[in-house]
């Protein structure tokens, strides 16, 4: 199955909900019903629906807005629909890329349970396939099941893990890593941090000190700070992700368990409220269930048309 299959599948249950729902407002919209404006019961309806599939208080109105204003032009509620979510998308800023620097150093970090472990061995799966060689970092030195965890995806992914005793600075495990990708010419260093919560003022100076001990190592790094969040948890995640935003520099989302929750829209609540592009989507638990984002193929997913 291709990327857009996986996508489709993975998003099947906020599409189903929302498809449904979607055609019950929109009704066939003939020719004649396009022609017309939008009547407030159907406004109020369309709202409703979006904020159901956590799409957000702030998307939701920008869309339902949108809709009110274009629909005397004879488009249909669908397509209009669809145009102004990837108008959402396309208005956050490009982030700078960060090629000529080698290894490219990429935190991954959030809370516990979000599923940051999984995402760094998928990830490493990811770029193994795109001709990259990654190096994986266990930064989480409190838990060892954490370590143990991390080297399980290691293996399967067939990729080097640099670890180090449970206990140890997680600053010089980066340091370490970095240096041996160095020595071994690897393209990428992915670092496994600990999970926090942005309240805990002695987990977010320890992140802070791996981001300085790596802009040492490497110039301009950490070169991505990936913030992995839980579908599931809906609007919470942004609340997460702004959070986390103003502790560490956070440059892009990763949104994981997006198979397990008929929320997803989350995305586009994420994308507007936040103006952080989602580099990746989680869409199953395999190793080859991590996928790069597309606004397109995204907006598509939702609207499938055959059950």
């Amino acid at each position: 199955m291709g990327f857009l299959g996986r996508l489709r599948e993975s998003l099947s249950r906020t599409a189903q909900q929302l498809v449904r729902q979607f055609d019950t407002i929109a009704g066939a919209e003939t020719p004649e019903q396009r022609a017309r404006a939008v009547d407030v019961e159907t406004l109020d309806a369309l709202e409703e629906l979006l904020i159901s599939a956590d799409v957000g208080v702030g998307a939701t109105e920008r869309i339902v807005s949108a809709v009110r204003a274009r629909t005397r032009r004879g488009e249909g509620l669908r397509d209009l629909v669809k145009d102004e979510l990837r108008a959402i998308f396309e208005a956050v800023p490009v982030m700078a890329d960060a090629d000529g620097h080698k290894p490219r150093v990429v935190l991954i970090v959030g809370v516990n349970g979000t599923g940051k472990t999984t995402t760094v061995g998928k990830l490493a799966s990811f770029m193994m396939a795109q001709g990259m060689t990654p190096l994986m970092c266990a930064a989480d030195t409190y838990r060892a099941a954490a370590v143990a965890q991390l080297q399980i995806w290691a293996d399967r992914a067939g990729v080097e893990l640099v670890r180090a005793r449970e206990g140890a600075d997680p600053a010089a495990v980066v340091f370490d890593a970095i240096q041996s990708a160095k020595c071994k010419n690897r393209d990428v260093v992915l670092v496994d941090t600990a999970g926090r919560l942005h309240t805990r003022v002695n987990l977010m100076n320890e992140l802070e000190k791996i981001r300085r001990v790596s802009a040492r190592a490497v110039e301009g790094a950490p070169h991505d700070v990936l913030l992995v969040l839980d579908a599931t948890v809906g609007q919470n995640g942004v609340t997460q992700a702004r959070e986390f935003m103003g502790a560490v520099g956070v440059n892009g989302i990763v949104l994981a368990k997006l198979d397990g929750t008929a929320k997803g829209g989350v995305a586009v609540a994420i994308a507007h409220d936040l103006q952080l592009p989602i580099r990746f989507m989680g869409v199953g638990e395999g190793i080859e269930d991590l996928i790069p984002f597309s606004a397109d193929e995204y907006v598509d997913a939702l609207f499938q048309d055959t059950w």
